[in-house]
């Protein structure tokens, strides 16, 4: 179902973001190379996207999949779906895919952010689940380091009409964000890239036990250990102005209020509190979307946090909030940010080589492993304290930055 959008950036602008897209974030920043295979889901709103993608790609010397998602369609599926449908797992196909393909290149275009807010929570969670052992082959693939792929938003009306801004003010957003008001695009996001990396390098040199996180919305103790690192600039969103980690699950301990909603498969939640004991929340709540809430909860292993994640005021020019996770967790403001995934970790924040690890050594060092894996964002001021496995401490992140 095809809808028709208020403003539409010219042509100029949209290859210049699928240049960005082909020729920065794939290859964790060094873009695509010749005769790699990149598929290509973009919304059907999003059509001159796909073309801008499509032109870029080929003039890179890849190959490109394109698959254009026709929009509306989804509450529909989940209205008329049995279970035998909801759970279809066309395994071959997507094991053959999955071992074609070397990138892979995703557009948000939700015409309708709550789409979905009438279906019940148990069918999402349900098909979600079921193409978790897909993901899982991408995931093993980008472990190996033989794929990369990131991810992009395309603004539509619904989501401008739902944070108060006109389409055309929400892609300036956009603009902004991803520098497509610069002449090079690619220059700049490698300035940022330098940024991260040096910001990197002096947090992996910390061999961090913990974390102790305070402010007026949180008291929380994170678990790290020396093993693990931090991660960011990689290219696996545009934006992504955010450093994060994979904490050790079981130690994580205190409490978190989140400010920011969080808008996930066409519902929304806001207002949310958690409260985690040895790894477990054991209390959640939000005001908006409470019921939803419980239902991810109880998918296997998402009453555990797998990601912890700050962002620095200084790179990040988001300054609304867009409905959008992908946007909403890299906003700067007075205080940066920081977001907390339930669910799922990441598995390149280990130290070493993580190639090398069975599953039972990745659940013996805490990574969690989840079908689930949704960020919730709080944009209030907290410090961050680092102790470290020597004894001492250090704040290393205090008014929306960095402190290295």
């Amino acid at each position: 179902m095809y809808h028709q959008p208020s403003f539409v950036p010219s042509q100029e602008l949209l290859n210049k973001y699928a240049s960005v897209l082909v020729n920065f974030a794939l290859n964790s920043g060094a873009g695509v190379k010749k005769g790699e295979v990149v598929q290509c889901v973009v919304p059907d709103i999003a059509k001159p996207m796909a073309l801008a993608l499509h032109n870029e790609l080929l003039k890179s010397g890849a190959h490109p999949i394109l698959r254009l998602i026709p929009t509306g369609f989804d509450k529909h599926f989940y209205d008329l779906a049995n279970d035998d449908q909801l759970v279809f797992f066309p395994a071959d196909h997507l094991k053959s895919k999955a071992k074609l393909i070397d990138h892979h290149i995703s557009i948000i275009a939700d015409v309708d952010p709550l789409e979905l807010a009438t279906v019940a929570s148990e069918k999402i969670m349900k098909s979600r689940n079921s193409k978790k052992l897909y993901r899982d082959w991408l995931d093993d693939k980008e472990v190996q380091g033989k794929f990369t792929w990131t991810l992009a938003l395309w603004g539509v009306d619904a989501k401008a009409k739902e944070v108060g801004l006109s389409l055309k003010d929400y892609w300036q957003q956009i603009i902004d964000a991803c520098f497509l008001d610069e002449e090079d695009p690619i220059e700049k996001w490698k300035e940022i890239a330098s940024f991260q990396k040096k910001t990197l390098a002096k947090l992996n040199e910390l061999r961090i036990d913990y974390l102790e996180v305070k402010g007026e919305d949180i008291d929380l103790k994170v678990g790290l250990g020396p093993e693990r690192i931090w991660n960011g600039g990689s290219g696996r969103n545009i934006p992504s102005f955010e450093f994060f980690t994979s904490p050790d699950w079981r130690r994580v301990d205190g409490w978190v209020k989140f400010n920011q909603p969080v808008y996930r498969y066409g519902q929304v939640i806001s207002d949310v509190y958690l409260k985690v004991e040895k790894g477990l929340i054991i209390e959640a709540k939000a005001k908006k979307g409470n019921k939803f809430l419980q239902e991810m909860l109880k998918t296997e292993n998402a009453d555990k946090f797998g990601e912890f994640s700050l962002t620095d005021k200084r790179t990040s020019r988001i300054t609304h909030s867009m409905a959008e996770t992908l946007f909403d967790e890299n906003v700067g403001g007075p205080f940066g940010n920081t977001h907390l995934a339930i669910g799922k970790a990441y598995k390149d924040c280990y130290r070493y080589d993580p190639s090398k690890l069975s599953k039972e050594e990745w659940d013996k060092l805490g990574y969690n492993d989840s079908a689930e894996h949704t960020d919730i964002v709080s944009t209030s001021d907290r410090t961050v304290t680092a102790f470290l496995t020597d004894g001492t401490s250090r704040v290393i992140y205090k008014d929306g930055k960095f402190i290295l």
